[in-house]
């Protein structure tokens, strides 16, 4: 009996330092598009008043583990069953990011900036509804940005020939880990301005302290403005590095630029030739 005990130990541990060896390797894979994954959702979550950041950060970690519940057990089925699917599916949401990354430029070449758009809807639009507008667009974006973190996560493990147990295990370690190491990073940086106000208090107007708690407040909106230009370029970066490692015409293409340099410009083409065509779509739907 304890022998029989002994043994389920030792093969729960053998099992837990596999786990452990993949969950490193899965994360040093998917250390780019983390950075990518933070940069573009500190860009979605600011810009809300004060009080409500945190409730608008809540909402979208709230989406993003509800997407991940989604995205693991089904791209675990598919790696299995149809692996050819996946990136068919990877392709489709790296269309839907070209698209927003050149959304995004093409606003600001035509001298249409997001904060003219905001301004029009406002007073159309009630704050709750605009709030719910970013909240869906950030989850959407979230559930593409999870679907290459898992499926690089997967493929980490799979190269490795590990268990399916193991695989499970390590790709839920990573997922999870993604969206609290994600969203964790971009909760202190919303709040870094009132972290910057509590050590003025604190400080009396001098000191270190007073210095610090300045410098915060005064650097948020530098870092707003940085988020945003960062969470365009992520956007196409990701989405042109979907294109590049699943269309193979696209990985052969120019194989003497530089990847990065490459899967910008792609991302930037797709996106740009999408945008063209909703706009042209919109306009015939209107008439």
């Amino acid at each position: 009996m304890a022998s029989g005990i002994f043994a389920i130990l030792d093969d729960i541990a053998a099992l837990m330092d596999d786990v452990v060896v993949a969950s490193k390797i899965a994360t040093k894979k998917t250390a780019g598009i983390l950075g990518d994954d933070l940069a573009v959702n500190a860009e979605k979550a600011t810009g809300f008043v004060s009080s409500r950041e945190i409730p608008v950060l809540w909402a979208i970690t709230k989406g993003s583990f509800i997407n991940k519940l989604i995205i693991v057990p089904i791209a675990l089925l598919l790696n299995f069953y149809l692996p050819l699917l996946i990136k068919i599916i990877l392709v489709i949401g790296g269309c839907y990011l070209a698209y927003e990354g050149a959304e995004k430029i093409c606003h600001y070449i035509l001298k249409k900036r997001n904060s003219v758009n905001n301004n029009l809807e406002t007073t159309s639009t009630s704050e709750a509804q605009l709030e719910s507008t970013k909240i869906k667009s950030a989850v959407t974006t979230d559930f593409i940005l999870s679907v290459e973190i898992v499926i690089i996560a997967l493929g980490a493990v799979a190269e490795r020939q590990l268990s399916m147990p193991v695989q499970i295990i390590t790709v839920s370690i990573v997922a999870f880990l993604a969206t609290v190491g994600v969203y964790g990073m971009v909760a202190l940086i919303v709040r870094m301005d009132d972290f910057g106000f509590s050590l003025i208090k604190r400080s009396k107007n001098k000191g270190f302290l007073f210095s610090f708690g300045n410098g915060l407040v005064k650097a948020l909106p530098i870092v707003i403005r940085a988020l945003a230009f960062i969470g365009t370029i992520a956007l196409l970066l990701v989405s042109g590095g979907i294109f590049t490692h699943s269309i193979e015409f696209f990985h052969q293409l120019f194989p003497s630029i530089n990847s990065t340099v490459k899967e910008f410009f792609l991302g930037l083409i797709v996106g740009i030739i999408i945008f063209v065509l909703i706009e042209n779509i919109k306009k015939i739907f209107k008439k």
